[in-house]
């Protein structure tokens, strides 16, 4: 069970300068952390000044990079075992955090997972269909898993770091890395504030980047999730294509004969990706 003591607050920041001295105020109210590391990520405004008025430490960007490449600072500046990943902008509950970092431990990495009607109902349907993706595709119920409260030992993110995105996608790649790699993730219930300010995330632009990350993983540790079904797919398509027309034009067309090859393609295209993914455990 990890201990406060032992852990870095992480807390990327950008234009929160009306949120983030309440946030880090709180937060250092609920545990004598190891230390509570703000990462500025090229602010225009007061953000790096309150936050360091109000005890935290801050590390600064000199110019914009994204959340992620923020959260991958603080994780290389951290100081303790256990690194606690938290957002700037007050949605998240600091008395949540204790739960967090004591399932550090027993598990390897504990995310906050919110409940949908403490998100828009936007966000709420397309974090649904990101769940239903993932769990599929991983083979395990993902309850949240865009949520960018977590807990999670520091050796670990450090070894998946290179993965991490720049952008907004950091929390979906984190969770499925290490889970497809097999290390313990869990889920634990925590509230969720109405954030201040305006959200930086656009629903479409950064909702098609949480699924090519997901692909992205999944391909990565299990390549036969993806290439399977479409091979299996184009095969069914290619066949019934060809016995309807056997049926009713007495020949088979040349559509049928080209969609079978793209399926037999694509399953050896997944069996080599296969190889070469349970290669890259073994090493």
């Amino acid at each position: 069970m990890a201990e406060p003591a032992q852990t870095t607050v992480v807390i990327p920041a950008f234009n929160e300068q009306e949120a983030i001295a309440d946030v880090v105020g709180r937060v250092r109210g609920r545990g004598t952390w190891r230390e509570v590391l703000v990462v500025d990520d090229g602010s225009t405004d007061l953000t790096a000044d309150r936050a360091a008025q109000a005890g935290a430490r801050v590390v600064r960007h000199p110019y914009n990079k994204g959340n992620g490449a923020a959260v991958k600072t603080g994780i290389r500046e951290a100081k303790g075992d256990v690194v606690l990943l938290m957002d700037a902008d007050g949605q998240h509950d600091p008395e949540d955090m204790a739960r967090l970092v004591a399932g550090v431990g027993l598990h390897d990495m504990v995310i906050g997972a919110r409940a949908a009607r403490d998100q828009s109902p936007t966000r709420a349907l397309g974090n649904a269909i990101f769940r239903a993706l993932a769990s599929w595709l991983t083979g395990r119920p993902i309850p949240d898993l865009t949520s960018g409260f977590r807990a999670a030992r520091r050796d670990l993110l450090v070894e998946i770091l290179h993965l991490l995105p720049n952008g907004f996608s950091y929390p979906t790649t984190s969770c499925l890395a290490l889970m497809k790699a097999g290390y313990n993730v869990t889920f634990v219930p925590v509230a969720a504030h109405p954030r201040v300010g305006t959200s930086k995330i656009r629903v479409v632009r950064d909702g098609v980047r949480f699924v090519l990350i997901i692909l992205k993983i999944v391909t990565l540790y299990s390549p036969l999730k993806v290439f399977f079904p479409i091979s299996a797919a184009a095969f069914l398509l290619g066949l019934f294509y060809g016995i309807w027309n056997v049926a009713v034009h007495g020949k088979i067309p040349m559509g049928s004969a080209l969609l079978i090859q793209l399926a037999v393609v694509v399953f050896l295209f997944g069996l080599i990706s296969e190889q070469i993914a349970a290669g890259q455990d073994r090493a």
